[in-house]
């Protein structure tokens, strides 16, 4: 089966599934024509400054606030050219950072950013970050010394993962286009009427092409002709060896959606409970707080004489498969788990490494904080979309 990339529309949703072989690793909906995305750029109008949490309310249209902090060192992009303290009245530009999430509004930034699939252009850092996830030193030392001569004044570079081991000539390629791409943006500063989305960001379903894993991936496949078309105009530069992996699907005997399993697969990730292949089992329970996590025995103790020995191998199981879950239904924020309780503390300690590594396979920044005197194990993942709960 290979490692895939599955998009299929129904209805008035999008739904983006990414397979390792058959197991699914990520999966999201999204609506058709949605109305703002992270990564969408506005001309927002300041309405409200909040002293008291150094913030202020900015619309981007239709009376739709979003939460700009004013700690942040970049100076923002007013549409009257000055430069000064943020004020009531003001136009400026703002970035979508994070979806809104229950009552909250989305958050703002004027810290922007232009993502490409190799690099991502940063206003407001004169330097250059190579992506941790990047570990030969050699290489982190080429692609750092290749971009550098390209920063500029008020803007700087991270490479991402997909960067490494491409060539001169690729990156340059693309740093030539993120460069047109922001200094057009900025040019246009002082046409641009209040409420403009002078920045789109890309679909979910482009978005997934991007980041997901592309040197790896062997097909991407969708059911939907405007789909395909999207996807192939995004990999336009790329090499024919890219574009031959998308396949438009036109079986009519049986849906995209079937064939793949996508909506079961879909139920399963909202089910509270998960399996382990031991008997043991998770029970995944998400708050508007936190998100609690209980491993649970289950039948992994029949007929075993050495618990201790057995309560770690399921706690590692376990660690793995919950690092799985938070992928694939994109859980974010404070995540606590309830490991079995186990007496022997070296046991403890290699259950945290155990837990640390499968958390690093994460493309989205995931932390192992620590495990609390009650044996309760905290984690915190960078929020930036929805969880497929919330979709």
């Amino acid at each position: 089966m290979g490692n895939s990339i599955v998009v299929v529309k129904k209805e008035d949703k999008i739904m983006t599934a990414l397979f390792k072989d058959k197991e699914l690793v990520t999966i999201g909906l999204e609506s058709r024509g949605k109305e703002e995305r992270v990564g969408d750029i506005f001309v927002g109008k300041v309405q409200n400054i909040v002293k008291n949490i150094n913030g202020a309310f900015v619309e981007t249209g239709n009376k739709k606030m979003c939460f700009l902090p004013l700690n942040e060192k970049t100076k923002p992009v007013f549409c009257d050219g000055k430069e000064h303290a943020v004020r009531v009245g003001d136009e400026l530009f703002v970035q979508i950072a994070k979806e809104t999430k229950g009552n909250k509004a989305p958050l703002a930034t004027v810290e922007l950013t232009l993502t490409g699939r190799l690099l991502v252009l940063v206003r407001g850092k004169e330097n250059v970050g190579v992506s941790g996830k990047i570990t030969d030193d050699a290489e982190r030392i080429r692609l750092k010394e290749l971009v550098s001569p390209y920063v500029g004044d008020g803007y700087g570079f991270i490479v991402r993962t997909n960067a490494a081991a491409y060539d001169k000539e690729t990156i340059e390629k693309e740093v030539a286009a993120l460069k047109e791409q922001y200094e057009r943006l900025l040019n246009e500063k002082i046409h641009c009427t209040c409420f403009t989305k002078v920045y789109s960001a890309p679909a979910e379903f482009i978005m997934e092409v991007r980041n997901g894993y592309s040197f790896e991936i062997d097909r991407i496949i969708t059911d939907d002709r405007e789909i395909f078309d999207s996807i192939m105009d995004y990999l336009v530069l790329e090499p024919e060896s890219e574009k031959s992996k998308l396949e438009l699907y036109e079986n009519e005997n049986i849906s995209l959606s079937v064939l793949y399993g996508l909506e079961a697969k879909l139920k399963n990730a909202l089910q509270d409970k998960v399996w382990l292949d031991s008997g043991a089992y998770l029970v995944i329970q998400p708050t508007e707080a936190l998100v609690s996590i209980d491993v649970n025995t289950g039948k992994a103790i029949a007929g075993k004489t050495d618990t201790e020995e057995t309560f770690f191998n399921v706690n590692c199981e376990a660690a793995a498969e919950i690092a799985a879950q938070l992928r694939l239904r994109n859980l974010s924020g404070i995540i606590i788990v309830d490991f079995i309780d186990m007496k022997e503390e070296e046991h403890r300690k290699q259950l945290l490494g155990v837990l640390r590594d499968e958390l690093a396979k994460d493309h989205i920044t995931a932390k192992l904080i620590d495990m609390t005197p009650l044996g309760l194990v905290e984690i915190t993942r960078q929020r930036i979309r929805k969880s497929i709960y919330e979709m």
